[in-house]
């Protein structure tokens, strides 16, 4: 049993052509399922209203269908944001007569530099995700210990808290206990389901649905993170360098307000020291976040500025 994630970029309701509908927040989800094997669409609904629907539908996803109307500031943005997150594996869909030329400098020396030619063919691409999908199952759980960032959440009667979310990395089975972080409340996992199909494990890349024993919904907010990993931490203050991205033109400044984004979290942050040094865009920065993120050691955090116009992805930092 396979799943991948799969971020559908560009073109609204696309992801509708290939995929059945589930659930819609900031963001879209489409399913499509073939006996054992499934893959889960993603849109962000609300992009380019809101730059966190683009960031948590690419941050949730292994690969990316990038679907190209037109060329516009949006586009660029996109395109920036899924380097960011180092999503190197992909299909590029051409509409409205736009020509492989037009696109490949926008691509050049990106993550998206080497995604695939698809033709504008819905089901040929439902037919060849499935697949990716199946072969994806032979190498899918590790053993080790699995995350899972909440996404969305509610009670469900007769069966109690349910969270959605999908799994970021490792691996968690049913009667497993785990920890709810930033509470550190110990819960038990009662039950999983994939496509409102129960299972018996959680790996990476399934989108899933978890009861949880031990804690009521209204504890839970988008962002937690529910783990069996023991080396999961959680940081209010970041210092070290920034890689900006290479269309960013000034430098950060102490007082800025940005957000760090991280798995399902985007907390505001503010600015308190800067060291340019030689080159703003590797400046030694340091962030103070109004809550604490939650993260692995090493895991990359995108730093986005709100306020910064037709490019809203300044670039990243290396989390301690």
């Amino acid at each position: 049993m396979g799943n991948l994630n799969i971020a559908v970029l560009g073109a609204k309701d696309y992801a509708g052509k290939i995929g059945k509908k589930g659930t819609v927040t900031d963001m879209t989800f489409y399913e499509y399922k073939d006996g054992h094997d499934s893959f889960t669409l993603i849109e962000p609904s609300k992009f380019p209203e809101k730059l966190s629907s683009l960031f948590y539908s690419v941050a949730m996803s292994e690969f990316v269908v990038l679907v190209v109307d037109k060329i516009d500031s949006f586009l660029g943005e996109t395109i920036v944001m899924v380097d960011s997150l180092g999503i190197d594996k992909g299909f590029i869909v051409l509409q409205n007569y736009i020509q492989p030329e037009q696109l490949k400098p926008l691509l050049a020396g990106t993550s998206l530099e080497n995604y695939e030619p698809r033709d504008d063919d819905p089901i040929k691409l439902r037919e060849e995700l499935i697949g990716m999908a199946k072969a994806q199952a032979k190498t899918a759980g590790d053993g080790t210990c699995g995350s899972c960032p909440v996404d969305s959440h509610f009670n469900v009667k007769g069966v109690g808290t349910v969270v959605l979310g999908s799994v970021i990395d490792g691996y968690f089975k049913v009667h497993d206990k785990m920890m709810v972080f930033p509470t550190k409340k110990e819960v038990i996992l009662k039950s999983i389901q994939k496509h409102d199909i129960d299972a018996q494990d959680g790996i990476k890349g399934d989108h899933v649905g978890l009861a949880l024993r031990g804690i009521e919904s209204e504890e839970l907010d988008r962002g937690f993170v529910v783990t069996t990993d023991p080396s999961i931490k959680m940081t209010r203050t970041v210092t070290g360098k920034v890689s900006l991205v290479k269309f960013w033109a000034s430098p950060m400044k102490e007082g800025m307000v940005v957000h760090l984004g991280h798995w399902m979290q985007m907390p505001p942050c503010r600015i308190t020291a800067v060291d340019n040094g030689d080159d703003f865009r590797s400046a030694q920065v340091t962030f103070e976040m109004d809550d604490d993120m939650i993260h692995k050691p090493g895991d990359k955090a995108i730093i986005m500025y709100l306020e910064g116009g037709k490019l809203r992805v300044a670039g990243s930092i290396v989390l301690p």
